[in-house]
């Protein structure tokens, strides 16, 4: 059985991943090839392209990069139609996959889409474009399957694999340790994204406003977490002209055991909000773009929640902050207010457990019989 996988980012790398040793656990001789991650690399996936070449946020950012994305989708079109496999994967990045998908499936190739693109918070035309461009759709979040019951896409809800993942969390005393941190500090996560876009977008207010609540308690301990070392010496860099922030750590690659260790995280809005809230970690929620982008997003977004812990609970439970909002002095109060108040960490925590529940579903496992039922022509198993 050959296998195209097409992932669009980090988060997709992961999803990707589990699919892979999943299938190969029912399909040993499975082969498979893509855009790929590091995971999916490691996991045995032929890399055609890197995922760092969709890697882009905001409306008019990617204007640029279309003719390279162009270049790209053409030449995977051609590789899967010379290699004809037997099904094709778009997992997540719907604006480039769908596409993709669509030209593939009209060629005769069998297609699944892996996460629905957001279209219960903007631009619920997508609905269409996927119908157009895939046979079943696999969703992460249960509210998401009402979008498709009246279409010819099938919607297949399987959970989030990071539900199972974290389940349990990782300990905070064992995640401390790891990390060179005492035992009773207090502790200050930042996460500012694993786009370069989004990390430079947010670098400077995140540090500045770290840079505050260290200078009214000089033993908080600020841990940032960072994707790679290209995020890690621009961090670096920044610090070096601020005494303040010399003392704080950088992480690199290491998400899970740095939300563990965190009291309190201040991240981007995303994958990482939740991870945040598998984990059990009490966070503020910031998210700032280029100014037209935001322009246009406010025109075209059909909700008033961006943060995925609000957006599962349907009110807001953890502080959001955009665009003018994101600047020192008022993330710094937000952060404060959760590092001061103990009962509300532990309500978070509460409410955070409820929603994991939800999506604990294996689903990984009920990912990849959907892709191989499909590839066979079989109807899924509820």
């Amino acid at each position: 059985m050959r296998i195209a996988l097409l992932a669009g980012e980090a988060s997709g790398d992961v999803l990707a991943a589990g699919l892979i040793h999943e299938i190969r656990a029912r399909e040993p001789q499975a082969e498979f090839f893509g855009v790929t991650g590091p995971q999916m690399r490691a996991a045995g996936c032929e890399s055609l392209a890197d995922i760092d070449e969709l890697s882009i946020i905001g409306l008019f950012e990617v204007l640029r990069h279309l003719p390279r994305l162009w270049c790209l989708r053409r030449r995977l079109v051609q590789a899967c139609l010379a290699r004809r496999p037997d099904v094709v994967v778009g997992i997540d990045a719907p604006d480039f996959n769908l596409g993709l998908e669509r030209t593939l499936r009209r060629q005769g190739l069998t297609t699944v889409h892996y996460v629905s693109p957001t279209v219960w918070a903007w631009r619920p035309g997508r609905v269409r474009r996927v119908v157009q461009a895939a046979t079943r759709v696999l969703l992460l979040f249960p509210f998401e399957a009402r979008w498709y019951r009246h279409t010819p896409c099938e919607p297949i809800y399987v959970g989030h694999p990071l539900a199972d993942a974290l389940h349990p969390p990782p300990e905070r005393a064992a995640s401390r340790a790891a990390l060179g941190l005492p035992p009773a500090a207090r502790v200050l996560a930042l996460l500012p994204g694993s786009r370069h876009s989004e990390w430079k977008n947010h670098a400077e207010a995140f540090l500045a406003a770290a840079a505050r609540l260290r200078a009214q308690d000089p033993s908080l301990e600020v841990v940032i977490g960072l994707v790679n070392e290209r995020a890690a010496r621009h961090f670096e860099d920044l610090c070096a002209a601020d005494p303040i922030c010399a003392g704080f750590r950088f992480v690199t690659a290491d998400t899970h055991r740095v939300l563990a260790a965190a009291d309190v995280a201040l991240l981007v809005s995303g994958t990482v909000a939740l991870e945040a809230m598998l984990i059990g970690t009490p966070m503020v929620v910031a998210y700032r773009m280029a100014a037209a982008s935001y322009w246009l997003a406010l025109r075209l977004v059909g909700i008033r929640l961006y943060g995925l812990p609000n957006i599962l609970a349907e009110r807001q439970i953890v502080p959001e902050l955009t665009q003018e909002a994101v600047e020192p002095a008022q993330l710094a109060a937000a952060v404060q207010a959760l590092l001061d108040n103990p009962s509300s960490r532990e309500q978070l925590r509460a409410e955070f457990a409820t929603q994991a529940a939800r999506l604990r579903r294996n689903a990984s496992v009920r990912a990849a019989e959907a892709v191989l039922a499909t590839a066979a022509g079989r109807a899924v198993a509820s």
